[in-house]
């Protein structure tokens, strides 16, 4: 890849469009003092959806409340301000405003409404291009990025915010079942078509599953659903109650088993006081990334292995009337929970097969009319389904993070080499830094990352 008379020359680049990407450009554009150029490309516009937030059915919520959204540090309450600007819940008071679990799609119109803001304000020049980078390279004269649409771009600085990748469906035969019976848990669309009627296979158990439930039943779906997991464990719901108030910080300097035994203590004691367990994990809601940071990689790898997933329904908890709808339909015997390890997954005729085996290593079977891959999102640098990761991690630009676990950088962001080298000049934003930093995928960890990163690309005056 070179640079050519073709090639267009911007300040920054933002590759990816979605919340971590519009968060960035909202922090360049505010910083700017002068006539940058800032390209975001994205090849799903509109802007600010990205995968959590492309719905626009009212049935998925987001799994925060309202008044802990905002998309900035600086402004802790600027969500719950846009949305009582927009009078988007008439007569609801702010203060039950801010404890509700608003539908997902009204946080993309606030990423879009706080962007053009932000245009209008800044002397700093927005274009957005509806492509894909498929290749990036390093220059002297910067960074330049391969579309697949349209001239190469020059940037001075880029920020890498490509967002979450679905895991594919982990089965043999998965790939030759013909679509609409295996159908994306993000493909919200699909979703709408399956038959009211139609026996349902949904794999995996967390928040994916969740939304895709949600789904059928705001279609009026009425046949059965079949969940099938390692550990068969249902996200679990937020709760009201008083704030716990012990001290987490002495968490940091215990080991894993360590840190699970005192969890529990401290979840046990709060138990006794009347406060809900729920709010004993909010208190370690800051020390996330220290938490994980601080682990030994034996215990990281511990973690991974035996933790994750009861860490995961513990500590990302969904809405109350999600969690309620799930009960409702388990305590209606439509929706079961199998535990077990899936293995095949073969088309027949109507139907589709699902293979499996269970704690013991013993056979089951599940049929169903269409299968659901609510697996999640994908971790694992190698695995990622995007050609331009692929790409950097082939050619050295980039390396896998810890574990394997996306891509690696540098403490303030920037992008680390296969050498682990680090390149200013790229920071790297979200889901790409589990591996590194594990809290890394909601909310409140990328508005800082965004902040961090727009002012890092700011060029140089003079």
């Amino acid at each position: 890849m070179t640079v050519s008379d073709q090639t267009q020359a911007c300040d920054i680049a933002i590759i990816g469009g979605g919340a971590a990407g519009v968060l960035v450009a909202i922090g360049v554009l505010r910083g700017a003092t002068r006539a940058l150029r800032v390209v975001i490309v994205e090849p799903q516009l509109p802007l600010g959806r990205g995968v959590a937030y492309a719905t626009r059915h009212p049935a998925h919520l987001l799994n925060v409340p309202a008044g802990r959204m905002s998309g900035f540090p600086d402004r802790p309450d600027d969500f719950l301000d846009y949305l009582l600007a927009q009078d988007a819940f008439p007569g609801v008071e702010r203060e039950v405003l801010a404890r509700a679990f608003v539908a997902r799609h009204h946080y993309a119109a606030y990423l879009r409404q706080r962007l053009q803001q932000a245009v209008d304000a800044s002397p700093a020049l927005l274009d957005v291009r509806a492509a894909r980078v498929q290749a990036l390279e390093r220059h002297a004269a910067g960074i330049v990025l391969q579309l697949d649409a349209g001239p190469a771009l020059l940037a001075g600085s880029v920020a890498l915010c490509t967002g979450n990748a679905l895991r594919p469906l982990p089965a043999r035969g998965a790939s030759a079942v013909p679509p609409g019976r295996r159908i994306e848990a993000w493909d919200y669309d699909a979703l709408q078509d399956v038959a009211a009627s139609a026996d349902v296979a949904i794999v995996g158990s967390g928040l994916s599953m969740a939304d895709s439930v949600a789904s059928l039943a705001a279609c009026g779906h009425r046949g059965q659903v079949h969940v099938l997991s390692r550990h068969a464990l249902l996200p679990l719901p937020h709760a009201q109650g008083p704030a716990a108030d012990y001290d987490p910080e002495p968490l940091l300097a215990m080991g894993l088993r360590q840190r699970v035994r005192a969890l529990r203590r401290h979840a046990a004691e709060a138990a006794r006081r009347g406060i809900p367990w729920q709010n004993v994990m909010e208190r370690i809601r800051p020390l996330g990334q220290a938490l994980w940071q601080s682990l030994s990689l034996d215990d990281q790898r511990r973690f991974l292995r035996h933790v994750v997933r009861y860490w995961d329904v513990h500590r990302h908890r969904i809405a109350v009337p999600v969690h309620a709808q799930l009960l409702e339909l388990q305590r209606q015997g439509r929706l079961h929970l199998h535990r077990g390890r899936l293995e095949t997954a073969i088309a027949e005729g109507a139907c589709v097969r699902l293979g499996a085996l269970d704690r013991r290593r013993q056979p089951f079977q599940i049929d169903a009319h269409c299968v659901i891959n609510a697996t999640g999102v994908e971790m694992r640098a190698q695995a990622m389904r995007n050609p331009l990761l692929q790409q950097m991690l082939g050619s050295g630009v980039a390396r896998p993070g810890p574990h394997g676990i996306g891509i690696d950088s540098a403490p303030d962001g920037s992008l680390l080499d296969a050498d682990g080298v680090a390149e200013p000049r790229i920071q790297v934003l979200g889901s790409l830094r589990i591996g590194r930093l594990w809290e890394s995928l909601a909310i409140p960890e990328l508005r800082v990352q965004a902040q961090q990163a727009a002012a890092r690309l700011q060029p140089p005056l003079g």
